[in-house]
């Protein structure tokens, strides 16, 4: 068992093998630690995030060291079946590549349940493992759509794509089930844990499969409202985002400057969790109907008002703004700062999804981006309210012509770079491109990073600001939405300290890298002192 530093509040538990790795995570969920948040096992790992407030690192390493894994739990687990038409493009790739016959690829994944161990890549996509124990290698060139319902293989695991998606992994079939649903009370059909049987459902129908049922939109509010004029580059709804879903293949997502949208709930009098409006580089523009209190904050960004008679004012950032009936609101586009947090007093009338109003640009589960025409609602004021008037960034904004210098925690995988790798890091500027979104921020250097170590990496957790580095040697620094899981090595973590600033970097700015302390692998105290022996009488 490793222990490997993934950033100030999260660990990296590396495991023998798979057996290990989910006998650990069983023991864990068995008798939870407490302060840890979230644990994302993946094929050989565990990724666990705590508060180090409510448990310090050392004491969490030395717990999870102690724990048995020479049994898995015996808890009674849900069995699902699966039907599929096994007419996938690769089955006849995939039965050359095992030397045996298509039927015979067929009958072997059919004759064996398969155990969901974990979940990733995609909400609702569950890596599958025994059954045939199937060995397949991915396609050297990943398709750009796989479709959804698409069974497939990679590696030792099975697996089902929940939505069309790009992918590496060589299609034998197709199933008509929907493997992620909201209109469910479990959207995710599988969980880990979940025992699963494929079944032969014969050819493909010949009008091909149904499609699955579409949400239906929410009505539009019949009250007080904001109407979008124009949502510039995008808009859209976050708050804290939505805790505790990993087990479906959801991250948390939410705001990227959570500082500057708690300031923006104070300044209106809100509880601070409460789901603000998220705005990149200005541009909307909506109507008010009804009276309300709004704030904005985070950007740097140029505010207009226009009431209904046609007077113009322009309030300040971070400050209460109150709107009559008929006013008109415009945001221009920032002068520091990427990303405007917009408040109104009492909260949107929005429905939430898993528990939040967040938007996950990756897994596309929440209220989706604004546009025009949508009406917004929320709950009308009759009075005056108690507001924060104090407010103000928590950090000087960037410009595009900015060298911004982060943070960042060594690992977890550092040791796969080679030493001239590592000192580059932060040596080199990294320019932010214009591929750059909520997922993650893509990065431009004039040299490559280069690995020492080229083997293919198994599928491990990722966490909020981590460094991953592809086989193009320029990181990707990963944001909100990024996937749970990921197959290219982490070099490093920005610290949790310098997260709300890194959402606030626009493009063309570059970034230099600070490492807080040089990468080194975490070990549990070898002859841990009894309380007694701490606190002699």
């Amino acid at each position: 068992m490793r222990f490997l530093p993934a950033n100030l509040d999260t660990l990296l538990v590396e495991l023998q093998d798979l057996d290990e790795t989910l006998a650990l995570f069983d023991a864990l969920q068995a008798e939870p630690i407490a302060g840890v948040e979230e644990i994302v096992p993946a094929a050989r790992t565990l990724l666990i995030q705590y508060r180090p407030s409510a448990v310090d690192r050392q004491a969490l390493i030395d717990d999870i060291a102690r724990r048995d894994l020479s049994q898995r739990s015996t808890r009674e687990s849900r069995r699902v079946e699966i039907p599929v038409h096994y007419n996938g493009e690769d089955l006849d790739e995939v039965a050359s590549l095992l030397g045996i016959s298509r039927e015979e690829v067929v009958r072997r994944h059919t004759s064996a349940d398969y155990e969901v161990a974990f979940c990733g890549f995609a909400p609702g996509f569950g890596y599958l493992t025994g059954g045939a124990d199937f060995q397949v290698p991915r396609r050297q060139t990943p398709r750009t759509r796989i479709p959804a319902g698409a069974v497939a293989l990679a590696g030792n695991f099975s697996g089902v794509y929940p939505k069309a998606t790009p992918g590496g992994w060589q299609i034998i079939g197709v199933t008509p089930l929907q493997m992620w649903d909201l209109q469910r009370d479990e959207p995710a059909l599988l969980r880990p844990g979940y025992k699963v049987r494929f079944v032969d459902a014969g050819p493909l129908p010949a009008g091909g499969l149904p499609a699955h049922k579409q949400t239906t939109a929410s009505k539009p509010p019949a009250g007080a409202h904001l109407e979008i004029l124009s949502p510039g580059l995008q808009t859209v709804l976050q708050d804290l985002g939505r805790a505790g879903h990993t087990d479906q293949g959801v991250s948390m997502s939410g705001a990227l400057d959570r500082g500057a949208l708690r300031a923006a709930n104070r300044t209106v009098g809100n509880d601070s969790a409460c789901a603000c409006l998220e705005v990149v580089l200005g541009g909307l523009s909506f109507l008010c109907h009804g009276r309300t209190l709004i704030a904005i904050t985070g950007a740097q960004t140029p505010i207009t008002v226009t009431t209904a008679s046609g007077l113009q004012w322009q309030p300040g950032n971070y400050q209460p703004i109150e709107l009559d009936d008929g006013d008109r609101v415009s945001l221009g586009a920032p002068q520091a700062g990427l990303r405007s947090y917009l408040a109104i007093r009492g909260g949107f009338q929005v429905a939430p999804v898993l528990g939040s109003l967040s938007y996950d640009s990756l897994a596309q589960v929440g209220p989706p981006p604004l546009k025009a025409g949508d009406r917004l609602g929320f709950e009308a004021i009759s009075a005056g309210c108690s507001v924060s008037t104090s407010e103000g960034p928590a950090f000087e904004l960037p410009t595009a012509k900015d060298i911004i210098t982060l943070d960042v925690v060594m690992g977890p995988r550092s040791d796969w770079f080679t030493p001239a790798a590592i000192e580059r890091l932060s040596s080199q500027l990294w320019r932010v491109t214009p591929q750059s979104n909520r997922v993650g921020i893509r990065l431009e250097g004039e040299v490559p990073l280069e690995r020492c170590k080229h083997d293919e990496l198994p599928s491990e957790g990722t966490s909020l600001g981590a460094i991953q580095v592809p086989a193009s040697g320029q990181p990707v620094l990963f944001l909100a939405d990024h996937p749970l899981t990921g197959g290219y090595p982490v070099i490093a973590a920005v610290a949790s300290h310098h997260l709300d600033l890194a959402g606030q970097i626009p493009i063309n700015a570059q970034i230099r890298f600070n490492p807080i302390e040089a990468f080194a692998e975490l070990k549990p105290d070898a002859s841990p002192l009894t309380a007694d022996a701490k606190n002699p009488s």
